[in-house]
């Protein structure tokens, strides 16, 4: 039985999650707290095995909370977040500083009892409680600042690009994942020959502020994707949530395809279906790379791109937050190769000769 303290300001939505928790029988709620410093007397006293936090809260919200925990006391996070444009940016920063996950909040409270809403919470809990939780203290000096105005220097550079290239690199994750891609994307060579195609499992709201923040950090620029766009070389697009992202092929150009159909693998955006299209229109120019998250979406795509001659990177068990999808994929054999995180983007440099 795992422990859980809910954290919320509100006393509607502490009563709400707490059933909703206590249904589970491998979880159970041991307390509540309605700020940040009331959380953090609660997890001295109760020791629970994992914290859902809202993020905005009175006196000590769950930005600041969550800093506390992972420089005093690792454990994993779920926070709880408003689809606002604040809102998401303060999520992308909640899941920089250690958050294994984020539940949307529904923005109206008399949709609180729809099944699916319930069963995600339960399951986000639930994968976070397994999760371990490595030390690792914060030096917020490190993690730059969002900027108010995007740089235009990249966008300016890269109008006069051709639109010929040379390889697309295709990266596919979910929990965990927009921590990881900050290991990954930034590193990449500003002169890359490819074009980056990236599902998160994400929902709407969230992906162009994911998008924006990863632009801000990167050498190439990083962009939510649009439909009917044509790839270009060093662009990152990022599937926005809600749509599939595919990939077309038009003569000698690469055109994304964003698409409302039904969920693949569990998931809109899917990283199956990106990788299928993928399969589809190209031969051996795709290097695709799975990467932390729970379940098996992009397995079966990893194989149709190793069977076309691609080259298949897997993020290695130790440094994922959730060993699902890489491993789904291993167990396929498929993977041409397993790498630590951090060496993903060297890998990439490297067969891109650059």
């Amino acid at each position: 039985m795992k422990k859980v303290l809910v954290v919320d300001d509100s006393a509607f939505m502490r009563k709400v999650i707490t059933d909703w928790i206590n249904l589970d029988e491998e979880l159970k709620v041991v307390g509540t707290a309605r700020n940040g410093k009331d959380a953090i007397q609660k997890i001295k006293q109760l020791s629970p095995d994992v914290v859902t936090m809202d993020v905005e809260m009175p006196i000590m919200n769950g930005l600041e909370t969550l800093k506390w925990i992972m420089n005093n006391c690792p454990l994993p996070v779920v926070m709880l977040s408003s689809i606002t444009k604040e809102g998401a940016e303060a999520t992308i920063k909640a899941l920089e500083l250690g958050a294994v996950d984020f539940i949307t909040k529904p923005t109206n409270i008399f949709k609180m009892n729809e099944e699916e809403i319930k069963q995600l919470v339960i399951e986000k809990v639930r994968i976070a409680a397994n999760v371990t939780i490595r030390k690792n203290r914060i030096d917020e000096k490190k993690i730059p600042a969002y900027r108010t105005v995007r740089e235009t220097s990249k966008t300016n550079e890269l109008k006069v690009r051709s639109s010929c290239i040379n390889k697309i690199v295709a990266i596919g994750t979910s929990t965990g994942g927009p921590k990881a891609l900050q290991e990954v994307i930034p590193h990449l060579s500003k002169n890359i020959p490819a074009s980056v195609v990236v599902v998160q499992h994400m929902p709407a709201g969230f992906t162009k502020s994911l998008a924006e923040r990863l632009n801000n950090l990167s050498q190439i620029n990083v962009k939510e994707a649009e439909n009917n766009e044509i790839l270009l070389p060093g662009y990152a697009y990022i599937a926005p949530g809600g749509y599939h992202l595919k990939v077309n092929k038009d003569k000698n150009k690469y055109v994304i395809n964003l698409t409302k159909e039904n969920p693949v693998s569990g998931h809109r955006p899917s990283v199956d279906a990106m990788l299928d299209s993928l399969a589809k229109c190209t031969t051996d120019n795709v290097i695709a790379v799975i990467m932390t998250g729970m379940g098996s979406d992009g397995a079966d795509g990893m194989k149709k791109i190793k069977m076309q001659k691609g080259y298949t990177i897997a993020q290695d068990e130790e440094s994922c937050v959730v060993y699902g999808m890489p491993k789904s994929a291993v167990n396929l054999g498929c993977i041409d190769e397993i790498t630590p995180l951090q060496e993903i983007a060297k890998k990439i440099n490297k067969i891109l000769e650059v």
